[in-house]
Protein backbone atom coordinates (compact mmCIF):
# COMPACT_ATOMS: atom_id res chain seq x y z
CA UNK A 1 0.00 0.00 0.00
CA UNK A 2 1.42 3.39 -1.00
CA UNK A 3 2.03 6.22 1.49
CA UNK A 4 -0.73 8.26 -0.16
CA UNK A 5 -3.26 5.49 0.52
CA UNK A 6 -2.10 5.16 4.13
CA UNK A 7 -2.41 8.94 4.60
CA UNK A 8 -5.98 8.77 3.32
CA UNK A 9 -6.84 5.99 5.80
CA UNK A 10 -5.10 7.88 8.63
CA UNK A 11 -7.22 10.98 8.01
CA UNK A 12 -10.40 8.91 7.70
CA UNK A 13 -9.70 7.35 11.12
CA UNK A 14 -8.29 10.36 12.98
CA UNK A 15 -9.43 13.38 11.00
CA UNK A 16 -7.41 16.46 10.14
CA UNK A 17 -5.03 17.88 12.74
CA UNK A 18 -2.61 20.74 13.29
CA UNK A 19 0.45 18.56 13.97
CA UNK A 20 2.31 17.05 10.97
CA UNK A 21 1.89 13.38 10.12
CA UNK A 22 5.24 11.57 9.93
CA UNK A 23 6.06 8.14 8.48
CA UNK A 24 8.42 5.46 9.84
CA UNK A 25 9.38 1.93 8.81
CA UNK A 26 11.11 -1.05 10.36
CA UNK A 27 11.79 -4.37 8.70
CA UNK A 28 11.30 -8.04 9.29
CA UNK A 29 14.42 -10.20 9.29
CA UNK A 30 15.80 -13.55 8.26
CA UNK A 31 18.66 -15.29 10.05
CA UNK A 32 20.94 -16.58 7.32
CA UNK A 33 23.03 -18.85 9.55
CA UNK A 34 23.71 -19.23 13.28
CA UNK A 35 20.62 -20.97 14.68
CA UNK A 36 19.99 -21.72 18.37
CA UNK A 37 23.28 -20.04 19.19
CA UNK A 38 21.98 -16.72 20.53
CA UNK A 39 20.88 -17.98 23.95
CA UNK A 40 24.23 -19.78 24.21
CA UNK A 41 26.24 -16.56 23.84
CA UNK A 42 27.20 -17.44 20.28
CA UNK A 43 27.16 -15.84 16.85
CA UNK A 44 24.20 -15.00 14.62
CA UNK A 45 24.03 -13.65 11.08
CA UNK A 46 20.67 -11.96 10.38
CA UNK A 47 19.66 -9.57 7.62
CA UNK A 48 16.79 -7.08 7.42
CA UNK A 49 14.22 -7.64 4.67
CA UNK A 50 12.30 -5.26 2.42
CA UNK A 51 9.05 -6.14 4.18
CA UNK A 52 8.07 -4.79 7.56
CA UNK A 53 5.87 -2.37 9.47
CA UNK A 54 5.04 1.13 8.25
CA UNK A 55 3.73 3.56 10.87
CA UNK A 56 2.09 6.91 10.34
CA UNK A 57 2.13 8.94 13.54
CA UNK A 58 0.97 12.33 14.75
CA UNK A 59 1.15 14.06 18.16
CA UNK A 60 -2.01 14.70 20.15
CA UNK A 61 -2.62 17.47 22.71
CA UNK A 62 -3.75 15.04 25.40
CA UNK A 63 -2.42 11.81 26.99
CA UNK A 64 -4.34 9.45 24.76
CA UNK A 65 -2.55 6.78 22.69
CA UNK A 66 -4.60 5.65 19.68
CA UNK A 67 -3.58 2.63 17.58
CA UNK A 68 -5.13 1.44 14.32
CA UNK A 69 -4.08 -1.40 11.97
CA UNK A 70 -4.99 -1.50 8.29
CA UNK A 71 -5.62 -5.26 8.34
CA UNK A 72 -7.65 -5.39 11.58
CA UNK A 73 -9.63 -2.17 11.09
CA UNK A 74 -9.77 -1.89 14.87
CA UNK A 75 -9.09 1.23 16.93
CA UNK A 76 -7.40 0.80 20.33
CA UNK A 77 -7.44 3.77 22.72
CA UNK A 78 -5.41 3.92 25.94
CA UNK A 79 -4.11 6.47 28.40
CA UNK A 80 -0.35 6.96 28.62
CA UNK A 81 -0.48 6.82 32.44
CA UNK A 82 -2.50 3.58 32.49
CA UNK A 83 -0.61 1.39 30.01
CA UNK A 84 -0.28 -1.52 32.47
CA UNK A 85 -4.06 -1.95 32.40
CA UNK A 86 -3.85 -2.94 28.74
CA UNK A 87 -1.29 -5.78 28.96
CA UNK A 88 -3.75 -8.46 27.85
CA UNK A 89 -5.46 -6.73 24.94
CA UNK A 90 -5.85 -8.79 21.75
CA UNK A 91 -3.80 -6.38 19.61
CA UNK A 92 -1.61 -3.43 20.55
CA UNK A 93 0.39 -4.80 23.50
CA UNK A 94 3.68 -4.87 21.55
CA UNK A 95 3.30 -1.16 20.78
CA UNK A 96 2.22 -0.21 24.28
CA UNK A 97 5.09 -2.19 25.79
CA UNK A 98 7.59 -0.21 23.73
CA UNK A 99 6.03 3.12 24.75
CA UNK A 100 6.16 2.08 28.40
CA UNK A 101 9.83 1.04 28.13
CA UNK A 102 10.73 4.33 26.41
CA UNK A 103 9.06 6.23 29.22
CA UNK A 104 10.78 4.19 31.93
CA UNK A 105 14.15 4.69 30.20
CA UNK A 106 13.72 8.43 30.69
CA UNK A 107 12.70 9.45 27.18
CA UNK A 108 9.91 11.91 26.45
CA UNK A 109 6.63 10.36 25.31
CA UNK A 110 3.15 11.79 24.86
CA UNK A 111 -0.27 11.29 23.38
CA UNK A 112 -0.38 10.34 19.71
CA UNK A 113 -2.38 8.79 16.88
CA UNK A 114 -0.73 5.86 15.07
CA UNK A 115 -1.65 3.82 12.00
CA UNK A 116 0.12 0.50 11.36
CA UNK A 117 0.51 -1.33 8.06
CA UNK A 118 2.33 -4.69 8.12
CA UNK A 119 3.77 -6.57 5.14
CA UNK A 120 5.73 -9.27 7.02
CA UNK A 121 3.96 -12.64 6.56
CA UNK A 122 2.63 -13.47 10.03
CA UNK A 123 3.57 -16.79 11.61
CA UNK A 124 6.45 -17.31 9.19
CA UNK A 125 9.24 -16.75 11.70
CA UNK A 126 10.38 -13.54 9.96
CA UNK A 127 9.92 -11.47 13.11
CA UNK A 128 6.84 -9.40 12.43
CA UNK A 129 6.80 -8.62 16.17
CA UNK A 130 10.25 -7.00 16.12
CA UNK A 131 9.24 -4.97 13.05
CA UNK A 132 6.18 -3.65 14.93
CA UNK A 133 8.24 -2.91 18.05
CA UNK A 134 11.08 -1.10 16.28
CA UNK A 135 8.73 0.89 14.04
CA UNK A 136 6.80 1.96 17.13
CA UNK A 137 10.01 2.81 18.97
CA UNK A 138 11.54 4.98 16.27
CA UNK A 139 8.21 6.75 15.66
CA UNK A 140 7.50 7.60 19.30
CA UNK A 141 11.11 8.56 20.01
CA UNK A 142 11.36 10.79 16.94
CA UNK A 143 8.10 12.63 17.66
CA UNK A 144 9.03 13.58 21.21
CA UNK A 145 12.86 13.65 21.41
CA UNK A 146 15.29 15.90 19.56
CA UNK A 147 18.60 14.04 20.00
CA UNK A 148 19.63 11.48 17.33
CA UNK A 149 18.30 7.99 18.06
CA UNK A 150 20.74 5.32 19.25
CA UNK A 151 19.54 2.27 17.33
CA UNK A 152 21.33 -0.19 19.62
CA UNK A 153 19.48 1.34 22.56
CA UNK A 154 16.26 1.09 20.54
CA UNK A 155 16.77 -2.64 19.99
CA UNK A 156 17.24 -3.26 23.73
CA UNK A 157 14.15 -1.20 24.61
CA UNK A 158 12.09 -3.23 22.14
CA UNK A 159 13.46 -6.51 23.48
CA UNK A 160 12.56 -5.46 27.03
CA UNK A 161 9.04 -4.64 25.88
CA UNK A 162 8.61 -8.15 24.46
CA UNK A 163 10.19 -9.79 27.52
CA UNK A 164 8.52 -7.78 30.27
CA UNK A 165 5.25 -6.46 28.85
CA UNK A 166 4.25 -9.09 26.29
CA UNK A 167 5.86 -11.95 28.24
CA UNK A 168 7.89 -13.57 25.42
CA UNK A 169 11.43 -14.55 26.46
CA UNK A 170 13.14 -13.65 23.16
CA UNK A 171 16.82 -12.88 22.64
CA UNK A 172 18.18 -9.66 21.14
CA UNK A 173 18.75 -10.82 17.53
CA UNK A 174 15.34 -9.97 16.04
CA UNK A 175 15.15 -6.43 17.36
CA UNK A 176 18.83 -5.82 16.60
CA UNK A 177 18.41 -6.82 12.95
CA UNK A 178 15.13 -4.95 12.55
CA UNK A 179 16.64 -1.79 14.02
CA UNK A 180 20.18 -1.85 12.60
CA UNK A 181 19.71 -3.65 9.27
CA UNK A 182 21.67 -2.33 6.28
CA UNK A 183 20.81 -2.70 2.61
CA UNK A 184 22.74 -5.49 0.84
CA UNK A 185 24.51 -6.45 4.09
CA UNK A 186 24.01 -9.04 6.80
CA UNK A 187 24.92 -8.38 10.44
CA UNK A 188 27.55 -10.51 12.16
CA UNK A 189 26.57 -10.25 15.82
CA UNK A 190 28.36 -11.70 18.82
CA UNK A 191 25.47 -12.14 21.27
CA UNK A 192 27.90 -12.54 24.18
CA UNK A 193 29.63 -9.17 23.78
CA UNK A 194 27.13 -7.37 21.48
CA UNK A 195 29.99 -6.54 19.11
CA UNK A 196 28.79 -6.47 15.52
CA UNK A 197 29.86 -5.65 12.00
CA UNK A 198 28.21 -5.42 8.60
CA UNK A 199 29.21 -8.01 6.02
CA UNK A 200 28.47 -7.35 2.31
CA UNK A 201 26.01 -9.81 0.82
CA UNK A 202 26.73 -9.67 -2.89
CA UNK A 203 24.07 -11.92 -4.39
CA UNK A 204 24.60 -11.02 -8.05
CA UNK A 205 22.17 -13.12 -10.11
CA UNK A 206 20.92 -14.95 -7.01
CA UNK A 207 17.94 -14.16 -4.83
CA UNK A 208 16.89 -15.05 -1.30
CA UNK A 209 13.76 -17.20 -1.37
CA UNK A 210 11.84 -17.92 1.84
CA UNK A 211 9.71 -21.08 1.84
CA UNK A 212 7.00 -21.21 4.51
CA UNK A 213 5.93 -24.66 5.72
CA UNK A 214 2.56 -23.30 6.88
CA UNK A 215 2.70 -25.84 9.68
CA UNK A 216 1.28 -24.85 13.04
CA UNK A 217 4.31 -24.68 15.32
CA UNK A 218 2.81 -26.47 18.32
CA UNK A 219 6.14 -27.97 19.43
CA UNK A 220 8.36 -24.94 18.95
CA UNK A 221 8.00 -23.35 22.40
CA UNK A 222 8.28 -26.54 24.48
CA UNK A 223 11.21 -27.90 22.48
CA UNK A 224 12.92 -24.51 22.58
CA UNK A 225 12.84 -24.58 26.39
CA UNK A 226 13.99 -28.21 26.37
CA UNK A 227 16.99 -27.39 24.16
CA UNK A 228 17.97 -24.47 26.39
CA UNK A 229 18.02 -26.78 29.41
CA UNK A 230 20.05 -29.40 27.52
CA UNK A 231 22.64 -26.78 26.58
CA UNK A 232 22.80 -25.56 30.18
CA UNK A 233 23.45 -29.13 31.34
CA UNK A 234 26.24 -29.47 28.76
CA UNK A 235 27.77 -26.21 29.93
CA UNK A 236 27.78 -27.36 33.57
CA UNK A 237 29.53 -30.61 32.64
CA UNK A 238 32.21 -28.75 30.66
CA UNK A 239 32.76 -26.27 33.51
CA UNK A 240 34.20 -29.10 35.60
CA UNK A 241 37.48 -28.46 33.77
CA UNK A 242 36.88 -25.33 31.68
CA UNK A 243 36.51 -21.75 32.89
CA UNK A 244 33.69 -20.67 30.55
CA UNK A 245 30.45 -18.79 31.15
CA UNK A 246 28.58 -19.96 28.02
CA UNK A 247 28.94 -22.38 25.11
CA UNK A 248 29.66 -19.43 22.83
CA UNK A 249 33.14 -19.22 24.35
CA UNK A 250 34.06 -22.67 23.04
CA UNK A 251 35.92 -23.15 19.78
CA UNK A 252 35.93 -26.44 17.88
CA UNK A 253 39.42 -27.46 19.03
CA UNK A 254 38.61 -26.97 22.73
CA UNK A 255 35.29 -28.78 22.38
CA UNK A 256 36.91 -31.79 20.72
CA UNK A 257 39.52 -31.92 23.46
CA UNK A 258 37.05 -31.83 26.36
CA UNK A 259 33.88 -33.36 24.89
CA UNK A 260 34.51 -36.57 26.88
CA UNK A 261 33.30 -34.61 29.92
CA UNK A 262 29.78 -34.95 28.49
CA UNK A 263 28.69 -38.54 29.12
CA UNK A 264 25.13 -38.12 27.82
CA UNK A 265 24.88 -38.66 24.04
CA UNK A 266 21.88 -36.35 23.64
CA UNK A 267 23.55 -33.50 25.54
CA UNK A 268 26.74 -34.06 23.54
CA UNK A 269 24.82 -33.69 20.26
CA UNK A 270 23.22 -30.43 21.39
CA UNK A 271 26.55 -28.91 22.43
CA UNK A 272 28.23 -30.13 19.24
CA UNK A 273 25.64 -28.31 17.13
CA UNK A 274 26.17 -25.02 18.99
CA UNK A 275 29.97 -25.18 18.77
CA UNK A 276 30.08 -26.14 15.09
CA UNK A 277 27.29 -23.72 14.18
CA UNK A 278 29.31 -20.87 15.68
CA UNK A 279 32.26 -22.07 13.62
CA UNK A 280 30.09 -22.07 10.48
CA UNK A 281 29.11 -18.44 11.14
CA UNK A 282 32.79 -17.43 11.40
CA UNK A 283 33.56 -19.29 8.17
CA UNK A 284 30.57 -17.60 6.50
CA UNK A 285 32.00 -14.17 7.26
CA UNK A 286 35.31 -15.19 5.74
CA UNK A 287 33.91 -16.63 2.49
CA UNK A 288 31.42 -13.80 1.95
CA UNK A 289 34.11 -11.19 2.40
CA UNK A 290 35.95 -13.02 -0.39
CA UNK A 291 32.78 -12.98 -2.51
CA UNK A 292 32.44 -16.78 -2.47
CA UNK A 293 28.65 -17.20 -2.41
CA UNK A 294 28.81 -20.91 -3.30
CA UNK A 295 30.97 -21.67 -0.25
CA UNK A 296 28.44 -19.82 1.90
CA UNK A 297 25.67 -21.95 0.38
CA UNK A 298 27.50 -25.12 1.41
CA UNK A 299 27.78 -23.83 4.98
CA UNK A 300 24.02 -23.22 4.99
CA UNK A 301 23.46 -26.83 3.96
CA UNK A 302 25.77 -28.09 6.72
CA UNK A 303 23.83 -25.93 9.18
CA UNK A 304 20.52 -27.56 8.29
CA UNK A 305 22.00 -31.06 8.56
CA UNK A 306 23.32 -30.23 12.04
CA UNK A 307 19.95 -28.77 13.08
CA UNK A 308 18.30 -31.95 11.80
CA UNK A 309 20.68 -34.57 13.19
CA UNK A 310 22.34 -33.02 16.26
CA UNK A 311 19.85 -30.43 17.49
CA UNK A 312 16.75 -32.25 16.20
CA UNK A 313 14.53 -29.23 15.63
CA UNK A 314 13.53 -29.64 11.98
CA UNK A 315 10.83 -32.26 11.34
CA UNK A 316 9.22 -33.64 8.19
CA UNK A 317 8.03 -30.33 6.78
CA UNK A 318 11.29 -28.38 7.03
CA UNK A 319 13.35 -31.38 5.92
CA UNK A 320 11.12 -31.86 2.88
CA UNK A 321 11.51 -28.23 1.82
CA UNK A 322 15.28 -28.54 2.34
CA UNK A 323 15.59 -31.80 0.39
CA UNK A 324 13.41 -30.63 -2.50
CA UNK A 325 15.24 -27.30 -2.75
CA UNK A 326 18.59 -29.02 -3.30
CA UNK A 327 17.15 -30.99 -6.23
CA UNK A 328 16.69 -27.76 -8.20
CA UNK A 329 19.56 -26.70 -10.44
CA UNK A 330 20.41 -23.14 -9.51
CA UNK A 331 20.05 -23.59 -5.75
CA UNK A 332 23.40 -23.16 -4.02
CA UNK A 333 22.24 -23.16 -0.40
CA UNK A 334 19.23 -23.88 1.80
CA UNK A 335 18.47 -24.32 5.49
CA UNK A 336 15.76 -23.96 8.09
CA UNK A 337 15.67 -20.58 9.79
CA UNK A 338 14.10 -19.75 13.15
CA UNK A 339 13.14 -21.93 16.09
CA UNK A 340 12.17 -24.97 14.00
CA UNK A 341 9.29 -27.46 14.01
CA UNK A 342 7.61 -25.36 11.33
CA UNK A 343 8.28 -21.87 10.10
CA UNK A 344 10.54 -21.36 7.11
CA UNK A 345 13.57 -22.35 5.12
CA UNK A 346 15.82 -19.78 3.48
CA UNK A 347 17.39 -20.65 0.13
CA UNK A 348 19.77 -18.92 -2.27
CA UNK A 349 18.35 -19.44 -5.75
CA UNK A 350 19.49 -18.25 -9.18
CA UNK A 351 17.00 -15.75 -10.56
CA UNK A 352 16.37 -17.93 -13.63
CA UNK A 353 15.47 -20.93 -11.45
CA UNK A 354 12.96 -19.26 -9.12
CA UNK A 355 9.88 -20.15 -11.16
CA UNK A 356 10.90 -23.82 -11.34
CA UNK A 357 11.85 -23.75 -7.64
CA UNK A 358 8.43 -22.51 -6.56
CA UNK A 359 6.58 -24.95 -8.82
CA UNK A 360 8.54 -28.15 -8.18
CA UNK A 361 9.33 -27.64 -4.50
CA UNK A 362 5.71 -26.65 -3.92
CA UNK A 363 4.31 -29.68 -5.74
CA UNK A 364 6.61 -32.20 -4.08
CA UNK A 365 6.10 -30.62 -0.65
CA UNK A 366 2.32 -30.96 -0.99
CA UNK A 367 2.65 -34.59 -2.13
CA UNK A 368 4.80 -35.51 0.88
CA UNK A 369 3.14 -33.45 3.61
CA UNK A 370 -0.37 -32.56 2.44
CA UNK A 371 0.41 -28.89 3.17
CA UNK A 372 0.61 -25.97 0.74
CA UNK A 373 3.82 -23.96 1.10
CA UNK A 374 4.11 -20.23 0.47
CA UNK A 375 7.14 -18.73 -1.24
CA UNK A 376 8.53 -15.19 -0.96
CA UNK A 377 11.41 -13.53 -2.79
CA UNK A 378 12.94 -10.73 -0.74
CA UNK A 379 15.67 -8.12 -0.97
CA UNK A 380 18.07 -7.23 1.86
CA UNK A 381 17.09 -3.78 3.10
CA UNK A 382 17.78 -1.09 5.69
CA UNK A 383 16.31 -1.35 9.18
CA UNK A 384 14.38 1.22 11.25
CA UNK A 385 14.14 4.65 9.63
CA UNK A 386 11.95 7.64 8.89
CA UNK A 387 10.42 7.88 5.42
CA UNK A 388 9.87 11.32 3.96
CA UNK A 389 6.25 12.04 3.04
Amino acid sequence: MKIEELLKIFKEVYGEGKEPIRCFFSSGRVNLIGEHTDYNGGYVFPAALNVGTTVLARKRNDKKICLYATDLKELVETDIDKIDEYKNIRWGNYQLGVIKELKEAGYEVGGLDMLFHDTVPHGAGLSSSAAIECATGIAVYSLFNSKPLNKIELSFICQKAENRFVGVNCGIMDQFASSLGKKDHAIFLNTRTMEYKYVPLKLGDYKIVISNTNKKRSLADSKYNERRLECEKGLELLKKELSISCLGELDVETFEKYKNLIDDEIILKRVRHVVYEDDRVLKSIDVLQKGDLEAFGKLMIQSHISLRDDYEVTGLELDTLFDEALKIEGVIGSRMTGAGFGGCTVSIVHKDAIEEFVRKVGENYYTKTGLVADFYTFEIDDGAREIEI
